[in-house]
């Protein structure tokens, strides 16, 4: 009770702010919504009416699809523009003379909309990984059957690279799962010392305690040139099964909680996972870049409005957040080509501009 007292003096003002705030949010993501949508659905209704079958009841179907991934990449957008209106129409009414008047901080008076934005934020993050992700993962299905109603899967190969200490292995065909895993057409590079050593080519492998149990042999020795055949071998190797059983991830088809141990696979597996940390962070940092909006708006909210500067200060508002949004799409990239680590790529401009956001409200107050 001390802490909120502390960061809401006046409860009447707390609230009053926060559901001018939370009102704006609702209209503009609504207002986005529903223009982007029907936007989209004139440049799509004649590819999804095309298929054979489909009626105007599969439009509804693609709304329903394409709808959450607009409000997935929209929602800070809306909460950007709700915090300008709203500080400005306070600036411009006078209240935050007012509040200012009644002993109010400019920290206490954007702490509200700080909070509702956080309540935002976790909205945002449950609607991106409950929603979203499924929607997006079907529509992209629906999208490469060309909108058919009943899509024949493309056959997909199942060939695969493992690496396990220094061997590399090769199947062209993996089946099964665990101790039922069976691979076809595998070859094995035998590496010690970082150098290859043999070269290990056989008709199927299944799983045995610490290696594989290869039939139909064929050995390809490196310093001698020879080249033996055995009916079976038993390789020992830290290979083992699950390694054969990861696929090529999408995160954005991924809900969090799911992609993390997926994650831990491929990592067992001996594939780079620098992409997906830097994504599964960001699903975390960019959700919660909505609590940064009303610190980066905030200089609309101070000064006096009558000195004509106020809408020179939202655009200076629009324009941090904006800024925010590009620095975050370009770490992003930057993690995905592996230029920088996956923490920094996802959380480097929250914290810029968390600190940019409070050095222009104190220069501001001052």
């Amino acid at each position: 009770m001390k802490l909120l007292s502390i960061l809401f003096p006046s409860r009447t003002i707390a609230w009053y702010t926060a559901r001018m705030f939370l009102v704006r949010v609702a209209a503009f993501i609504i207002g986005l919504t529903v223009i982007l949508q029907s936007l989209d659905l004139l440049s799509e209704s004649g590819k999804v009416l095309a298929a054979a079958g489909n009626t105007e009841s599969d439009l509804w179907v693609y709304v329903s699809l394409r709808a959450p991934q607009i409000v997935q990449l929209f929602l800070p957008f809306s909460v950007l523009l709700a915090t300008l209106v709203t500080l400005a129409t306070l600036n411009q009414n006078s209240e935050v003379v007012i509040f200012k008047g009644a002993g109010l901080s400019a920290h206490h008076i954007l702490a509200p909309l700080m909070v509702a934005a956080l309540g935002v934020a976790a909205a945002n993050f449950l609607w991106n990984e409950r929603i979203g992700t499924s929607a997006s993962a079907t529509l992209k299905a629906w999208q490469e059957q060309e909108y058919r109603k009943s899509p024949t899967a493309a056959p997909k190969s199942t060939q695969s690279w493992v690496r396990g200490g220094d061997d590399l292995f090769h199947a062209d065909a993996v089946a099964g799962r665990g101790d039922g895993t069976r691979l076809t057409g595998v070859t094995i590079y035998d590496r010690r010392d970082n150098g290859l050593v043999q070269v290990v080519m056989a008709a199927s492998a299944t799983p045995i305690g610490g290696g594989w149990r290869l039939r139909d042999v064929r050995l390809f020795d490196v310093a001698s040139g020879g080249l033996e055949s055995r009916a079976s071998l038993d390789f020992a190797t830290e290979v083992v099964p699950r390694q054969f059983n990861t696929t090529s991830i999408n995160p954005n088809f991924i809900a969090l909680w799911d992609l993390w141990p997926q994650i831990g696979e491929q990592r067992a597996a001996g594939k780079p996972t620098d992409v997906l940390e830097a994504a599964a962070w960001h699903k975390i940092s960019g959700p919660l870049s909505a609590v940064l909006m009303p610190l980066l708006g905030a200089v609309a909210a101070f000064g006096l409005a009558r000195s004509g500067k106020l809408f020179v200060r939202a655009v200076i508002g629009m324009a941090l957040g904006f800024a925010f949004f590009v620095a975050d799409n370009f770490m992003l990239a930057m993690g995905n080509f592996g230029t920088v680590p996956p923490l920094m790529a996802a959380w480097a401009p929250f914290l810029l501009f968390l600190l940019i956001g409070e050095a222009v409200l104190i220069r501001t107050e001052e």
